[in-house]
């Protein structure tokens, strides 16, 4: 089977004995590989002393002298954020933990500021090892949603999601990179470059596509790609939270013992707020929701005791510009679980 997600790290990682991603060092030197630390032509001395050491030794500590030695402001600045992901990371032991512990997950919130692309990246590689061995293309490019901003389009009342970063680089370069980013610079219309939508007929293609995450899911009631994602909440639930729970698509929540609910994204959240406290919400804000989810819980006893056997309710918006941004944190802190779970 292809493999698919090289850029995550995860080859870089060892598994537990209890199917967590462990630290190493290999995975710590690709982040001090990044553009933003390798050291440069510029660079002075001391952040090139800095750099070799941490290559050689990656969990060695960095005292604050050493970066004040450094000439470039920005690149001391670089290296903090890293070294205070790195930091994170070795608290933890696993990515799972360190993931865990930013939202509440076996313990109090940890007081760490990380930059948002180390969260996508830790859910990138948490997925691509729950997804190891999935033969299903749909479920891979589902699975995109939950690390990856996606452009909302809706055709015909078909909903069709395109990663916003691929979008952004097609609308500035047509896809044709530093070419077609002169040729846009100078007024010069690119012809227009449409990007494929997964089908049953052609999603055999991700497997050669899966780095480039160029192809648009169609995210439709009905359709392979929502049934896809339902799956991919499922596993998601079940590695964190060890509860195991069916995701179905709905059209709408038609239910006068409605519970609770929970928002994979910002907006969603305040939809399904206001619906549920019964205020008004206008045809504008209701446009914005994309899915809704019925999510049962297949022990009951893994549920608080007052909701036992009460379905849970999800919901997936679009925001502002047409952009979906997932938080699958939602998942993790705001499910009504047992606390024995």
């Amino acid at each position: 089977m292809p493999d698919f997600w090289i850029s995550s790290g995860y080859y870089l990682l060892k598994r537990t004995a209890d199917n967590q991603l462990a630290v190493t060092d290999d995975y710590l030197r690709a982040y001090f590989n990044r553009p933003e630390v390798v050291p440069v032509e510029e660079s002075c001395d001391n952040e090139r002393a800095l750099h070799a050491a941490l290559m050689e030794e990656p969990r060695r500590v960095v005292k604050p002298a050493e970066l004040l030695r450094m000439e470039d402001e920005d690149a001391r600045e670089n290296y903090e954020i890293v070294l205070n992901f790195r930091d994170h990371l070795l608290r933890h032991g696993t990515i799972e933990a360190a993931y865990a512990a930013l939202f509440k997950l076996d313990g109090p919130v940890e007081p760490v500021r990380l930059a948002p692309i180390f969260l996508d990246q830790m859910v990138h590689v948490i997925l691509r090892g729950l997804l190891e061995g999935c033969e299903d293309p749909f479920r891979l490019r589902a699975a995109e949603l939950l690390f990856r901003s996606q452009k909302v389009t809706i055709q015909d009342g078909n909903i069709m999601l395109a990663d916003e970063e691929v979008i952004d680089l097609y609308a500035s370069t047509g896809g044709f990179g530093d070419l077609g980013r002169l040729i846009v610079e100078a007024q010069t219309p690119l012809r227009q470059i449409d990007l494929d939508v997964m089908t049953e007929e052609n999603a055999h293609q991700y497997w050669e596509r899966a780095e480039r995450f160029d192809m648009v899911l169609d995210l439709t009631f009905g359709r392979p790609g929502l049934d896809a994602l339902c799956r991919v909440l499922e596993t998601w639930i079940a590695h964190f939270t060890g509860a195991e729970v069916r995701v179905a698509p709905v059209q709408s929540i038609s239910d006068d013992r409605w519970s609770w609910h929970v928002g994979l994204d910002s907006v969603s959240t305040n939809i399904l707020n206001d619906l549920y406290e019964g205020q008004e919400v206008s045809e504008e804000r209701l446009a914005d929701i994309l899915s809704l989810f019925r999510l049962e819980f297949r022990d009951t006893n893994a549920m608080l005791p007052q909701l036992a056997g009460r379905p849970i309710y999800l919901g997936l918006a679009k925001g502002e510009n047409e952009l979906l941004r997932m938080k699958p944190q939602n998942l993790l802190v705001n499910l009504p679980l047992a606390e024995t779970v």
